[in-house]
């Protein structure tokens, strides 16, 4: 379905041109105009993807507000966008969490205001345009893109080893995502296109298929990250700023699972179920080695992070299961740790910019001095444990209802992240903040100010009102989830 007006493209460009406009306003003597006009840009991206949700078919499994032009004719190459059932949902969130970012850096970024503005919009812009791309090379170009604002966020503004972790993030994700480009090049030469959709129906022999699932697999895997390349994920959400570690955590991990289901699903679709027990293995792995690691970690940044590999662990599980709970259970779920472990990193952010420190051997007693910050954080780290009632619990409680029906021993383990995910958020919430006043920096801090209150108020709404109310997710996507599931059933060998 086209439409007759170019959503997708505001989307994307909006904030990238507010981005370059932002840079051009330059030094930090304009500082208050900065933050205004990145406001301005990130609320103006939000509003452009609001007809995504209200225009939306959820009765079609189609793509939706297509757009398409020629960019490179000589290759068949298309400036092709469009989102069904598996997309919007990450469309609406990149441009809610880009408020929201701005929103988190008004105050705290002092020096080069511009540059910080500008690389989150402009990566937002990107983000988006991943989401979107329906031309396997567009696609590339804007995964590979994202990068560089990233790494200048941790480069420039990140903690004391943030240069060992902005190069660790960028070889890691980059060295990934060169067997992808070789797999999209054997693609075009076979199909002699490069767009995603003709990929979908072509037909492929089963060692063309596990040859391309394995190339998609490292970029993607790296991505997300999957146990064992997860590495770099922990340095990375240390070294960088509140805001990059909240869009690393929220976003940034969700292209790479999106990649398995534009490209590793329904392109290599036999290779997809003769290797599920490879994906399943690294994932229960996640679910439940990465959850006892989290549970020893001292830094709290360290151990959301970890908590973050842990539960995206679950998505790659419910992908491959190969059933309605699963895969819609995993959507929800990428959705769902959008917002919660955004909010997260947000909270460890607020007490950082107060004491300049992430140790939790140095708090104790938060609540007795910032008794507002105190509820809103339990209430995210209730939500990181999957309490039910909040966003946290839904896309778990699908997966497992999915695991259960595939197997049930896979089920049993998966199941573990319900306890491992208490123990390792609880347990920090204890520590940071119950008992009494643990020192005097603590006594001395002040609560959330009215910024901060209605920032951390904006994604604590949208944790409840998914967790209570998950229907417009599971509408949105259950058509387009039945179509891949149905394509992926269907065997393409030669």
């Amino acid at each position: 379905m086209s439409s007759a007006f170019p959503y997708l493209s505001a989307a994307i460009w909006i904030p990238i041109i507010a981005g370059v406009f932002v840079l051009a306003l330059g030094n930090d003597r304009n500082a208050g105009v900065v933050r205004g006009v990145s406001l301005a840009g990130a609320l103006l991206g939000l509003l452009a993807t609001l007809p995504l949700f209200s225009q939306f078919d959820r009765s079609s499994a189609d793509m939706q507000f297509v757009e398409l032009l020629p960019w490179i004719d000589r290759f068949n190459v298309n400036y092709h966008l469009g989102v069904d059932g598996l997309s919007v949902w990450f469309v609406l969130l990149t441009a809610f969490i880009t408020v929201i970012v701005v929103i988190a850096g008004w105050e705290v970024i002092q020096e080069r205001v511009a540059q910080y503005m500008a690389s989150f919009l402009i990566l937002s812009g990107l983000m988006i345009g991943v989401f979107c791309a329906l031309d396997g090379l567009l696609f590339y170009v804007f995964f590979e893109a994202t990068l560089i604002p990233m790494y200048v966020i941790i480069g420039v503004w990140g903690g004391p080893n943030r240069v060992y972790a902005a190069f660790k993030f960028f070889l890691f994700t980059l060295a990934g995502s060169l067997l992808t480009l070789v797999a999209l090049i054997y693609l075009y030469f076979k199909s002699g296109s490069f767009s995603i959709l003709e990929w979908h129906a072509l037909p492929l022999s089963l060692h063309e298929q596990v040859m391309i699932f394995l190339a998609f697999l490292v970029a993607f895997a790296v991505k997300v990250p999957m146990w064992p390349v997860h590495t770099w994920l922990p340095d990375a959400h240390v070294e960088a700023p509140t805001g990059g570690s909240v869009v690393l955590a929220a976003i940034m991990l969700k292209l790479g699972a999106y990649g398995f289901l534009r490209f590793s699903l329904p392109i290599t679709p036999d290779a997809s179920h003769e290797l599920s027990w490879l994906i399943i293995g690294m994932s229960l792995i996640a679910v439940v080695y990465i959850g006892f690691v989290a549970l020893v970690q001292t830094d709290m940044k360290k151990l959301v992070a970890y908590s973050s590999i842990a539960h995206m662990g679950f998505v790659t599980l419910g992908f491959f299961m190969f059933n309605q709970l699963g895969v819609q259970g995993a959507i929800v779920q990428m959705v769902s740790h959008g917002f919660v472990a955004g909010a997260m990193f947000l909270c460890i952010g607020v007490m950082y910019d107060r004491l300049h420190s992430r140790n939790i051997a140095d708090y104790g007693g938060v609540v007795n001095t910032m008794p507002k910050f105190a509820a809103l954080f339990m209430l995210f780290a209730m939500a990181n444990s999957g309490l039910p009632a909040t966003s946290g619990f839904v896309g778990e409680f699908f997966v497992i209802l999915g695991a259960v029906q595939y197997n049930f021993l896979v089920a049993l383990i998966a199941a573990t992240t319900l306890i491992l995910g208490a123990a390792y958020s609880l347990w920090m919430y204890k520590r940071v903040v119950f008992g009494a006043v643990a020192n005097e920096k603590v006594a001395g801090l002040h609560d959330l100010n009215r910024r901060e209150f209605w920032m951390l108020v904006a994604v604590a709404v949208a944790v409840m009102w998914m967790g209570l109310y998950p229907k417009p997710v599971t509408d949105m996507t259950d058509a387009s989830v039945d179509k891949l599931l149905k394509h992926v059933a269907v065997s393409k060998i030669k």
